[in-house]
């Protein structure tokens, strides 16, 4: 990082440790916020204390912004012009080709949008629902119509108890999600033991915070839109 030209960063404080990393560096690099000209959104009120590390504190000591502003394809687009922009900055003499780089993904990011938008389409309205653990997908929600719920009251650092079962299970059934996506819980008979008491599907992995492994699913942004959507398609309706 000391020897950099421009540091990239999400912002939204969803780096708590760059800043240090910036510090002990003594780069003298440009920092660009990827979320300049995002309109951030809250955490749901159930999630803001499980992700408070993850929010932008307002001042009141209530930590409720969510960082996840990537997980709109929308937003993305601002990412890609703000990297250009950073880009060009730094590097006057390649800007037309950081530009020209911009546009073209730019214009691949358009088409994933587009079917991310028609497969939501082509789920009925009253199955539009989901659980996962982890608060990551706000913005793909506000962006695309897919509501995303939260199973409250499963410790993720130890095993759940048969009363924290059932109130999940409780819950899933009252909620009447279609899928469920829950990526804290890692043993397979409770995903089993869920799956049975409430008749929900069990989907795969959604990628949220970071991408795959290079052989992966979903090794790059794209894949990873195109893994999540084609997840949660065929978790709901089975395809």
């Amino acid at each position: 990082m000391a020897g950099a030209d421009v540091v990239l960063v999400n912002g939204l404080h969803f780096e708590g440790f760059l800043q240090r990393l910036v510090d002990a560096s003594a780069t003298k690099a440009t920092i660009a916020v990827l979320t300049k000209d995002v309109t951030p959104i809250d955490f749901k009120p159930e999630f803001a204390d499980a992700d408070a590390a993850e929010g932008a504190d307002t001042g009141s000591g209530k930590t409720v912004t969510d960082p996840h502003a990537f997980q709109s394809i929308a937003n993305a687009k601002i990412y890609v012009k703000n990297i250009a922009d950073a880009f060009c900055a730094a590097d006057a003499q390649g800007c037309d080709s950081y530009k020209a780089n911009a546009a073209a993904y730019t214009g691949k990011l358009d088409a994933v949008e587009g079917e991310v938008k028609a497969a939501i389409q082509s789920i009925p309205q009253e199955k539009r629902v989901v659980i996962t653990s982890h608060d990551a997908f706000g913005y793909f929600e506000h962006a695309y119509g897919l509501t995303f719920l939260a199973p409250q009251g499963v410790s993720t650092d130890s095993e759940p108890s048969a009363a924290e079962v059932a109130k999940l299970v409780k819950q899933v059934k009252q909620d009447k999600a279609a899928a469920i996506f829950v990526e804290n819980i890692t043993n397979p008979r409770l995903i089993e033991q869920i799956a049975s008491e409430t008749g929900i599907k069990v989907g795969g992995t959604l990628y949220s915070d970071a991408l795959s492994q290079p052989d992966g699913p979903a090794s790059t942004y794209i894949d990873m839109m195109h893994n999540n959507i084609a997840q949660i398609k065929g978790a709901i309706l089975g395809s």
